[in-house]
């Protein structure tokens, strides 16, 4: 391993797990997928998931498997449930570390970009987080750079087995984490480039576009062993679910019960934040680095990457920020590319200009200067965010469960929604679920060790005496919680 190497893992390692565990589950998202994590890891189910004792087919089940497994290994504690996301962010830095390497871009700049993705703070931000969506940017990400890889050896009449493997692997994980979206996500972007390419050179060739194809086939067979399994679990109603409801209804917006559908506009709205601290150099370089797109292929696929992704998500009914995650390395690409393109402007200058001169003289210090407060700034904010659970966490109202468990006490929970995913976390146990008003009743009454927990906000009226409300508890100054019983 090379110096610059074992700096970014260093300095990576630090960005992606420093303060992981010392936060409990926070938000919708995290207390969901932890939760039915822990029900796979309860129930070893590895075919279906189940969310508070329903199938939960939204998804493919890799980021599951991996949260399940570290439970089984680490315990349930929220670092085992963060740990894939946080690898899989790390990984996807060195990937492109790796990539700008062997495609003869120099250290510096590869170190540079690589550093850039890694301090993104949304990509960061999400990677330190219990989901999928940093395995989705991986599996693109392996994707995207090998199928450019290999395209760039078959050009030079060079072996390209490897790029493939690693290709096949891109897409298993991106399938597996996301399905129809971690297909169309690196495919939007290699359909463009192929039509670009065959544009630009004036020559179609029919062997650049069935070896990716070929190779995408071979990609997909983990997903079709899985799929294969639900459906002898739940026929074609289970795999419509997955392929149609939650990948193609989220797009043209017919699964409305998916909701984040947003304005068409949405993402142009969220361009400014989209990839600070790096934005202008982003947006700049794009500008900038069109005139180059020709001689330099990677500009053209890294350029194509980001707008190929961006229309086709801005195409999309379901819209959230953490989408635009699957960009941030072709985004890094062109922030470091456009940085060098800054230092030969100032070079150029300093002949004219002294503070250029200074600049460029003392280019190396400011650069490890900036890098290092963006760095510490980052470190700063992951100590602070245990603070975030006192305005946030469902841990208060979990340990209230877990207290009336210990007292022998049967707990229900009535119409929860997902966030509530967290008490099967935090007990380590399923809880039952009641959805009618009938149901709650029936179950307060038949024996007093029965508790059922009601939010507030469905403003269902009290049951008759002798129920009652045994204690309330409020989470995040917003959300009140029932306790009844008798």
């Amino acid at each position: 391993m090379t110096r610059p190497f074992l700096l970014l893992l260093l300095m990576s390692g630090l960005l992606f797990f420093f303060g992981l565990g010392n936060h409990e589950l926070q938000g919708s998202t995290e207390s969901r997928v932890a939760g039915i994590a822990m029900e796979m890891h309860l129930t070893q189910d590895w075919v279906t998931p189940h969310l508070l004792g329903e199938p939960f087919l939204e998804k493919p089940p890799l980021s599951l498997w991996l949260d399940a497994s570290a439970i089984q290994l680490f315990g349930g504690t929220p670092l085992a449930v963060r740990l894939a996301s946080a690898f899989a962010g790390l990984f996807t830095v060195l990937a492109l570390f790796a990539f700008l390497r062997k495609i003869g871009r120099p250290t510096v700049l590869a170190w540079t970009a690589a550093a850039m993705l890694a301090t993104m703070a949304s990509y960061l931000g999400n990677a330190r987080q219990v989901g999928e969506d940093a395995l989705l940017s991986l599996g693109v990400t392996l994707a995207l750079l090998a199928f450019f890889r290999a395209t760039e050896q078959a050009a030079q009449g060079n072996r390209t087995r490897g790029a493939w493997c690693v290709f096949v692997l891109g897409i298993a994980i991106s399938t597996l984490s996301k399905g129809v979206l971690g297909l169309a996500l690196p495919g939007v972007v290699i359909f463009v480039y192929l039509v670009s390419q065959s544009l630009i050179d004036r020559r179609f060739t029919l062997g650049n576009w069935l070896r990716p194809a070929l190779f995408t086939t071979l990609g997909l067979i983990p997903l079709l062993i899985w799929l294969a399994l639900l459906y002898q679990r739940g026929g074609l109603q289970a795999i419509g679910e997955v392929l149609w409801a939650n990948s193609v209804g989220r797009f043209s917006g017919s699964f409305t019960s998916a909701g984040h559908y947003e304005p068409f506009h949405y993402y142009l709205a969220k361009l400014p934040e989209a990839f600070l601290p790096w934005n202008l150099l982003v947006y700049l370089g794009l500008w900038t680095l069109r005139k180059r797109l020709v001689a330099n292929r990677h500009l053209l696929f890294a350029t194509v990457w980001i707008l190929a992704q961006f229309t086709m998500l801005t195409l999309a009914s379901s819209k959230r920020m953490v989408y635009l995650m699957s960009m941030a390395p072709a985004a890094a690409i062109i922030a470091a590319e456009y940085a060098v393109v800054i230092l030969e402007w100032l070079r150029r200058r300093s002949a004219t200009s002294p503070f250029s001169a200074k600049l460029v003289k003392h280019r190396r210090p400011l650069a490890v200067g900036l890098m290092g407060l963006v760095v510490c700034a980052y470190l700063v904010l992951a100590t602070l965010e245990s603070r975030i659970d006192l305005k946030s966490s469902f841990k208060p109202l979990t340990d209230q469960i877990i207290e009336l468990q210990a007292h022998g006490k049967q707990v229900a929970l009535f119409q929860p929604e997902e966030r509530l995913a967290s008490t099967v976390f935090y007990t380590r146990r399923q809880q039952q679920v009641l959805m009618t008003e009938a149901e709650l009743t029936a179950f307060l009454a038949a024996s007093p060790d029965n508790v059922v927990i009601v939010d507030q906000n469905l403003k269902i009226p009290t049951p008759p005496a002798p129920i009652k409300v045994l204690s309330s508890i409020t989470i995040g100054g917003k959300r009140l919680y029932h306790f009844y019983g008798q």
